[in-house]
Order: C-alpha cells, then sequence, then structure tokens
C-alpha cells in the first residue's frame, strides 16, 4: 500500500505530477515506482469535490415542485398558489431542457413560460430572484418600459440576453438555460384590444419582438450590449431552453374578469353587482388568456406565455412576517449591523406592526418597508459608532408612531423594563 517515505540516497525523489522534489514540500507519497506530494493531493480532493458538487447540480438533481416551494417559502412571505405554481413550471422547464433529447421523436415538450400578475411590491421579482438562486442558474431582471424595437432610440429587446450572458460570465451553455424576468410587461401593452394602425415602437412593437426569443430562437447578440452594425461580432444564443418570467401590475385587469364573468349583463333580468363585491384575488385567479388580449397583450404573445398565476396583494400581518421570518429579513439585517458595533437590537412585536402599518399607508408593499426601516433608524445609526458603552438597543411603538428616540442601555445588560402592552420578544 502507499506510504510516507523520506529518500534515504542523493537523488531527490519528485512529485510524479508537479515534480517537486521531497525538499520542497511536507510530505511524499510513494506507491510502487509513482509518487505525489501532498500539495497534489489537495489539489486532487478539490477537483474530486468540485466534480461532485457540479453533479448534484445536475440533471441527476431535479428539485421536485415540493422541495422548490420549500426553498421558497425560507425567503418569500405568503402567495402560496403562486409558489405552487411556479414550482410546477419550472420543474417541468428543466424537466424538459435536461431529458428532452431522450424524449421520442414524435413528442415534444413546450416552454412552461410564465406570466405573475399582481400589485407593486407583492413579491413578484423577488419570486423569479429567489427561483434562479434555489436552481443555481444564470438570472437577470429587465424592465419592458426601456425596450423598443430594433433600430429606434432605447434598449434592443436583444440586449435582454446580453445581461444574462454577461451574468453568466459568458458562459454560453450556462446562460442558455437561464431565466430571464421581464418587469412592467403591463406597460408594452397596445391601446385596445383591436390591431394598431399606427407605429408602437415602445408597445405593441416590443411585444412582435419578444415573441421569437420568448418562444425559442437561434438569436445574434453583441458581445458587449450596444447598438447592432454591419461590421460587429456576434455571438449566437439559443433561447429554447431559457425560462422567461414576465409579471406587472395590470392595473384594472380585474374589471375587464369581472365584466366577463358577470356577462355584461343589461336590461331587467341582468344580475346586479356592487363594485368591488368580488374580491380582487379571486377576480385574479380568474384570469383567462382573453382577458389579457382585451388589455393589450397582443394574441400572439400571451399564445406564448402559457403558464398565468398571480400573487396577492400583502396585508399588515404579511408585511410583519416579512419584516422578521426570511433568512435575509429586514430586522435580521439591521440585527447584524448592531452586532458589528457590539450592540445587541431589539424590536418589541408592536413596533414591528407598527412599521407594517406605515408601510401599508404608502401603498407601496413590501417595497415600502425599507424606506420606512431606513428613516427610524437613521438617528440612531448616525449616533451608534460614537457611543462605546451602548450594548443594547430597544425599538419599540413610541419610537415608530411618535419619532422618540430608542431604549438604550449601557454596560451590563440587565432586565429591561418595558410597557407591559410592548414588552419585547
Amino acid at each position: 500500500m502507499s506510504r510516507i517515505k523520506k529518500n534515504m540516497s542523493t537523488e531527490p525523489l519528485r512529485c510524479s505530477f508537479c515534480g517537486r522534489s521531497e525538499f520542497e514540500v511536507q510530505n511524499l507519497i510513494v506507491y510502487d515506482a509513482a509518487t505525489i506530494c501532498a500539495h497534489c493531493v489537495k489539489r486532487c480532493n478539490e477537483i474530486i469535490l468540485r466534480d461532485q458538487r457540479e453533479s448534484e447540480e445536475s440533471e441527476d438533481h431535479l428539485l421536485s415542485p415540493m422541495e422548490i416551494k420549500s426553498q421558497l417559502d425560507k425567503y418569500v412571505i405568503g402567495q402560496h398558489e403562486a409558489k405552487k405554481n411556479l414550482s410546477v413550471a419550472v420543474h417541468n422547464h428543466y424537466k424538459r431542457v435536461f431529458y428532452g433529447n431522450s424524449l421520442r421523436d414524435d413528442i415534444e415538450l413546450e416552454k412552461s413560460n410564465i406570466l405573475l400578475v399582481g400589485p407593486s411590491g407583492s413579491g413578484k421579482t423577488l419570486l423569479a430572484k429567489t427561483l434562479a438562486k434555489i436552481l443555481r442558474v444564470p438570472f437577470t431582471i429587465s424592465d419592458a418600459t426601456t425596450l423598443t424595437e430594433a433600430g429606434y432610440v432605447g434598449e434592443d429587446v436583444e440586449n435582454i440576453l446580453v445581461q444574462l450572458l454577461q451574468n453568466a460570465d459568458y458562459d454560453l451553455e450556462a446562460a442558455s438555460k437561464g431565466i430571464i424576468y421581464i418587469d412592467e410587461i403591463d406597460k408594452i401593452s397596445r391601446k385596445g384590444d383591436g390591431p394598431s394602425i399606427t407605429r408602437d415602437v415602445s408597445g405593441e412593437g416590443v411585444q412582435q419582438a419578444l415573441l421569437k426569443i420568448i418562444e425559442g430562437t437561434e438569436a445574434n447578440i453583441p458581445p458587449k450590449g450596444g447598438r447592432k452594425h454591419p461590421q460587429q461580432e456576434f455571438i449566437r444564443m439559443n433561447t429554447s431552453n431559457i425560462l422567461f418570467i414576465v409579471g406587472g401590475a395590470f392595473v384594472a385587469l380585474d374589471k375587464i374578469v369581472e365584466s366577463r364573468v358577470s356577462g355584461g349583463s343589461m336590461g331587467f333580468g341582468a344580475k346586479v353587482r356592487a363594485s368591488g363585491e368580488i374580491p380582487l384575488a379571486e377576480m385574479l385567479e380568474k384570469i383567462h388568456p382573453q382577458d389579457l388580449v382585451k388589455f393589450g397583450l397582443i394574441p400572439e404573445f400571451v399564445g406564448r406565455i402559457p403558464i398565468i398565476t398571480h400573487v396577492d396583494e400583502l396585508g399588515e400581518p404579511d408585511l410583519a412576517r416579512i419584516l422578521t421570518e426570511p433568512q435575509n429579513a429586514l430586522v435580521r439585517q439591521y440585527q447584524k449591523l448592531f452586532e458589528l458595533d457590539h450592540v445587541k437590537l431589539r424590536f418589541t412585536p408592536n413596533a414591528i406592526k407598527a412599521v407594517a402599518a406605515k408601510a401599508i399607508e404608502r401603498k407601496t408593499g413590501a417595497r415600502g418597508l425599507r424606506n420606512v426601516m431606513e428613516k427610524i433608524m437613521l438617528d440612531i445609526m448616525f449616533k451608534l459608532p460614537s457611543m462605546p458603552d451602548v450594548r443594547e438597543c430597544l425599538i419599540n411603538r413610541a419610537v415608530i408612531e411618535k419619532g422618540k428616540p430608542p431604549v438604550l442601555f449601557y454596560g451590563d445588560v440587565g432586565e429591561s423594563h418595558v410597557d407591559g402592552e410592548d414588552k419585547a420578544s
């Protein structure tokens, strides 16, 4: 068997791999006529571990829908129906990507591109970003409002592919299996559901330009982005296996759905419904492709987005959970920042509720939480690094609602006295 040996002759032994002599390494392992140094053993071990990781990330370890949803639950609060729909769609998409070549020639699986409908700040972008993180695939976000048809002022549609390639460190194979999230897709709807008679380069024109790359094509993209010109070199990217997720608020889409569901009846026999009688979430569950066409998406575009799901508007309890429960929750982030100054940061339950209530008032969903927290924490974060004796900082409801300073504890922290209605957890 192999053994560690120091040479007794005048000619030094050398590693068969790197050529280092026994005097340049700590140990040299000798087996028959071969030798290997400790450095090369370490490098071999790293290669084996890397190959194991790559194998785990390959098609042999395709996450099940339940595993994907379980991972999403760690980062995204609520939205169970959307997470369930996304998990199944993403699982089926990558099953198609990994196993497509082994299917019979007479069966062709279509792409499972996804449309996410829901109010601003309800987690559409976070869902898409978290999916890419879970699946370890390249990801990029693009805003549909910045896109125009090729040749017009604005950003070419193909530039979203450039962004994906750049985020994949120019690994073309990895990029061709990535995820692209296009936000504000409702902002490029045409006016009405009839055909346009004028040039609409940032609305219907963008939808037309997106058709091919969403469905799957060999796209010629400039490596560094920007406008195309004849003398430029191009990279050919196949978009057939890229998962496209498009999202938007689609304001007033629920009214279109409600009109269809109620039948738009008139006359003495018509059933009268009060406006807003049907909850928004229930309306969004009933979305049909024809509703999206009536809203202003062209039929060809809607046809390439077979999965339609929605996210619900976040209520105060949801926002309170978002502040504390996810792995990257805002409260945890601030606690980590304070910890670097050797200070323990605590929030009372009522303080958390008050932050959520302020975000609800701003009608910006989860996006408003960060702004509320920044304003609350600004003053204490400005002073704290110059207060070395502080050991604990308590944020209660009065800090949030009345702008009072936080409760600070100095030196050895003992039991703190807090109002009975606002005890710290």
